[in-house]
């Protein structure tokens, strides 16, 4: 986890991005210091559960706005790999850092880097775990079309990392695709939550599902709604007494009693609050990356 000094919702992405609001009533200050605080303790609530967090500070550079949601420019997989992506807005791509990456060499077994960033220069985008969302078991990357995430990024990523790639098309509220997979979608262990609602294509959207059941998941449809309220920007994680799955108050609060009831037959719900964080069009799944990776010992 990346914990902001200079957050604010970033310019440059507010054109693809539904999910951002206005900060126009608050002042920089103010703004800046809530995502502080909301990370803080996040990352706080989620070491409570057992969970090992690396927080990181970002470096005040008020040209990374966006610098909270470092699932974007990198990922990691089991057998030791790394992931480095290309980003879509310029002013992301100052969000890629050598000491996250020193620390995961330090600390985990690292086997290999690959970084796609070099993609940017032939306008090649795929956002990490932003614009896929991986089914680690099956080895499927579930990936909407946007900016963020061109298809010949993502044939080149998912050969190296063995995945198949499984692509559909979105529309959100404003008539255009929804800008990234993990807004719309959560694949945990044992069930995965989508917005089905957000498919063009019931036809594709009938084959999503049948995959996930196929893999063993409860298919758990949220609506166009509860996507719009970040309930599908969640990330199960491991915790000391079992699997907890990590989401926004606000996405907890507009789950029905049923949902809830599905997701906690296999993991606790940990709600955390995030409200300033998520006026930048993004939730706890966002502010986090997930390590893949075996500790050293």
């Amino acid at each position: 986890m990346i914990r902001p000094h200079a957050f604010t919702p970033n310019p440059e992405t507010a054109a693809d991005n539904s999910f951002q609001s206005s900060a126009e009533k608050y002042t920089a200050q103010v703004i800046a210091q809530s995502a502080y605080d909301e990370v803080t303790q996040a990352a706080a609530t989620l070491e409570t559960h057992g969970i090992r967090v690396h927080l990181f500070d970002d470096t005040g550079d008020k040209n990374t706005p966006d610098s909270v949601f470092p699932n974007n420019w990198f990922s990691t997989h089991p057998g030791g790999h790394v992931a480095i992506y290309s980003m879509y807005s310029q002013n992301r791509r100052r969000e890629r850092r050598i000491d996250v990456i020193e620390m995961l060499k330090r600390d985990y077994r690292v086997q290999d880097v690959i970084d796609y960033s070099g993609l940017e220069a032939d306008g090649l985008y795929l956002e990490g775990t932003g614009a896929m969302v991986f089914d680690h078991l099956s080895r499927v990357a579930y990936t909407a079309r946007s900016n963020r995430a061109n298809p010949i990024a993502l044939e080149r990523f998912s050969t190296h990392f063995n995945f198949e790639p499984m692509v559909f098309d979105t529309v959100g509220t404003d008539g255009n695709p929804i800008y990234h997979t993990n807004v719309l979608m959560c694949v945990a262990t044992e069930f995965a939550l989508v917005g089905f609602d957000t498919f063009t294509d019931s036809a594709r959207a009938m084959e999503v599902r049948a995959r996930l059941s196929e893999s063993g998941k409860e298919v758990i449809e949220i609506s166009s709604l509860q996507v719009q309220e970040f309930a599908g920007n969640a990330i199960e994680l491991s915790g000391k007494d079992g699997r907890v799955l990590a989401l926004s108050q606000r996405a907890f609060d507009c789950l029905t009693p049923a949902q809830r009831t599905l997701i906690e037959r296999s993991a606790r719900l940990v709600p955390l609050k995030v409200p300033t964080v998520e006026m930048a069009g993004g939730s706890v799944r966002c502010m986090i990356a997930g390590i893949h990776l075996s500790p050293r010992h």
